[in-house]
């Protein structure tokens, strides 16, 4: 068998940093046959710069809004950025399409193996259909009252059929229906979907600005600019006098696995509250960052060292195009280490959030997120400076 081996700087395992006295030993196809000193490795060895790392886990994209590049100015604020994003997606089908295909060609080329993308629309199955990215497809259902929630519902369970029949024979791909945000899921919305994600992944936009507790709290704030878009005067949402975790994660009791995504303002009591009813109620919380995008919208980081004090088990997403310049998770490891704020946490440890972490998270570790005998994770070059990544296998 013809083996390929690969030397660095520093080889992260999926779990800890090796120094450059180790070489990974691979197949041609890239199936991990071990990691052994230099001196046991023999020859045709490649000597590379920087630092190899398994396949990039990117636990949140939009790759359908990938035609919104460089449309949406930043640091708009959440609010106005979301009033841009809805106002201005609309573009010609021929533009949409040919965006999306650059977008999954850049995460693929910089490195990226599976990805939890979120999507309303069929707009990237046929590109899905021919990645070798793996896919957690989550159909995002917006349903702002009660009376709409079944007939809302049913036209987001026509974009999951689509996706359902979606043959990719060199990737995987699964789907499932998610709520889009506590500001745009009414009541009945949200018990109609825990009741279709029993034991499912999905994924919830969580805390990205503080009119979103306001919201369930007073019933006023700056969502109100957003509901009008929508034609909704006021807000159709209860108050009740509590942050918007505490109002909504509630109506999950089905074994879901819930990515948190964002979590921009999300304060120390709403991360040990949503840890306890997720440990009492048999779910799996995960807790995905998207460093740039916050930078981007709102130019503030999440509270990475409470998600840390608390052992909150947390992941890395990209977000879209529309609130990033680039969809790479080794820029998205970059920006936490550069955080003077965060400099007590690790490089191992950001790492495994990029690696082994979201493969587990996407449930995926069986074949992904580290370098372990048997195991197909691909293998990535990342710079010393963690601004730009490659993919070798």
């Amino acid at each position: 068998m013809a083996h390929k081996k690969f030397q660095a700087d520093q080889l992260f395992t999926g779990y800890e940093f090796l120094d450059a006295r180790h070489v990974l030993v691979t197949d041609e196809e890239g199936t991990v046959q071990d990691i052994v000193p230099q001196t046991d490795a023999g020859e045709d060895i490649q000597k590379l710069q920087g630092i190899l790392s398994p396949g990039l886990i990117n636990c949140h994209c939009h790759l359908e809004l990938s035609h919104l590049k460089n449309v949406i100015p930043p640091h708009s604020g959440l609010i106005e950025f979301l009033c841009s994003v809805v106002t201005k997606r609309n573009f010609a089908p021929g533009v949409i399409s040919e965006e999306i295909v650059k977008a999954e060609k850049e995460m693929y080329d910089h490195g990226i193996v599976a990805v939890g993308d979120i999507g309303n629309t069929i707009d990237t199955a046929e590109v899905k259909s021919k990645s070798k990215i793996y896919w957690q497809n989550f159909v995002e259902v917006i349903g702002f009252t009660d009376d709409m929630a079944e007939e809302n519902i049913k036209h987001y369970q026509t974009v999951l059929a689509a996706l359902n029949k979606i043959r990719n024979p060199k990737s995987k791909i699964r789907n499932s229906l998610v709520p889009h945000a506590p500001y745009s899921i009414s009541h009945k919305t949200f018990e109609v979907i825990n009741e279709l994600t029993r034991n499912l992944i999905i994924s919830i936009h969580n805390q990205e600005h503080p009119a979103e507790d306001e919201l369930y709290k007073t019933g006023g704030g700056d969502y109100l600019r957003l509901f009008k878009i929508f034609g909704v005067s006021q807000s159709p949402f209860p108050v009740t006098g509590k942050s918007s975790i505490q109002s909504c994660l509630p109506h999950f009791k089905n074994g879901q696995t819930i990515f948190l995504i964002h979590n921009t303002y999300m304060p120390e009591d709403d991360i040990v509250f949503a840890n306890n009813y997720a440990n009492e109620n048999g779910l799996t919380l995960i807790y995905c960052l998207c460093p740039n995008a916050n930078l981007y919208i709102e130019d503030r980081l999440p509270p990475v060292d409470l998600f840390v004090k608390h052992r909150c088990h947390i992941v890395l997403g990209t977000d879209s195009y529309s609130s990033n310049r680039q969809l790479s998770i080794s820029k998205e490891i970059g920006a936490v280490v550069s955080a003077r704020q965060f400099g007590n946490i690790s490089m191992s440890e950001i790492f495994k959030w990029a690696t082994i972490n979201g493969a587990k998270a996407l449930q995926w570790d069986n074949e992904l997120g580290s370098f372990e005998k048997g195991k197909k994770p691909g293998v990535v070059l990342i710079n010393s400076d963690l601004w730009d990544s490659k993919r070798l296998i």
